[in-house]
């Protein structure tokens, strides 16, 4: 980074939008394998949170890697550099005063943990979208599965790229023991108990 560059203080607080808002402003970081149902949920309850008249904006993994980070692949580096780049667009939203969710497979704690770092205290809640490899694999809305196990992907996460669980996520949606529709319920819950819609 350039020794020439000053940070500019912006003339609107992040609290004067929560004001006028109505909601806090954070990230809620949906992480699970691929076809457990992260997108599904997250836009669901993108619906949700803007029938209540809330800000609230969805950054998918795919539709990401449509623009910002069209030119990262999907070995390890590039990875981390996907879930850094998405990190630092997500506390730009969390300034904006919005509700950024993001439903990225994010493999790797370690770059959770980064993102979490990227923002303020209850500022960054790791949701992990619970679902098994095996339903995951049944599912398997766009034939990425399949690919992979004839080895026409490589580094697909859950078959031959590690994914890390979360040790400690604030809020579990177990996908396969629930529909969209409730997980969306368990998410307005938790989050009116958190105070933060």
């Amino acid at each position: 980074m350039s020794s020439n560059i000053v940070w500019h203080q912006a003339s609107i607080a992040k609290e004067e939008r929560h004001d006028k808002n109505k909601h806090q402003s954070f990230i809620l970081w949906f992480t699970g394998l691929s076809a457990s149902g992260k997108s599904s949920v997250a836009n669901a309850f993108a619906r949700t949170l803007f029938d209540r008249g809330a800000q609230s904006f969805v950054l998918d993994g795919d539709n990401v890697r449509h623009g910002l980070n069209s030119d990262l692949g999907f070995g390890e580096d590039d990875r981390k550099e996907n879930i850094r780049r998405i990190g630092e667009v997500s506390k730009l939203f969390v300034e904006s005063g919005q509700i950024v969710l993001t439903a990225f497979i994010s493999p790797y704690r370690a770059d959770r943990d980064l993102v979490r770092g990227l923002v303020g205290e209850n500022e960054f809640l790791e949701v992990f979208v619970k679902c098994s490899v095996e339903e995951c694999e049944k599912r398997d809305p766009k034939g990425l599965y399949k690919k992979a196990r004839k080895e026409e992907i490589k580094n697909f996460t859950g078959i031959s790229a590690p994914y890390e669980e979360p040790l400690h996520p604030e809020i579990i949606l177990d996908t396969e023991k629930h529909s969209v529709e409730e997980c969306v319920r368990q998410l307005t819950k938790a989050l009116i108990e958190r105070g933060l819609i």
